[in-house]
């Protein structure tokens, strides 16, 4: 559902302006936009938010979307337990800066594409970068259980 109606969330990169997200608007995955509505869409479903963020001549970044997000059941499990958020790095350097510094803390290390999943509050969990399709899909499995289970522990890592 999205924030003004109760119509099924879509990918709604179509609507962008810039060239990295528009590689994205053909992709299964329900890619929303970081904005005040997609945050508090992801606070009234109370879902995890899955952030990815990218640029267009990242070669890791466009390996991660065909591997995965062009994939109908990869797609399906992050629809079904996140909202999926593309950013793009060279629009938002402050948000995907905030997030970065989160993954090298807790990782040793950065890189793009930028996976990070955060609570509906913004506070990160886990972050890391290019995840191989297999590897990827059970992450997401695992964080949902995660959230679904022991959502305590996440708000804590966050």
């Amino acid at each position: 559902m999205s924030a003004k109606s109760s119509r099924p969330l879509t990918n709604v990169l179509k609507n962008s302006k810039s060239p990295y997200l528009l590689q994205h608007t053909d992709n299964p995955v329900h890619w929303q936009e970081w904005n005040s509505d997609t945050i508090d869409l992801a606070k009234k479903l109370d879902k995890p938010i899955f952030l990815s963020s990218g640029y267009s001549a990242c070669h890791w970044c466009h390996v991660l979307a065909h591997e995965s997000f062009e994939n109908e059941a990869i797609a399906k499990i992050m629809n079904n337990s996140f909202v999926n958020i593309k950013l793009d790095r060279e629009e938002r350097p402050d948000i995907d800066r905030i997030y970065m510094t989160y993954l090298q803390a807790t990782q040793g290390g950065g890189g793009w594409p930028l996976s990070v999943f955060l609570t509906p509050d913004l506070e990160p969990f886990f972050a890391g970068t290019y995840f191989p399709r297999e590897r990827f899909r059970t992450l997401l499995l695992r964080i949902k259980e995660l959230w679904d289970q022991d959502r305590q522990r996440c708000e804590e890592l966050g």
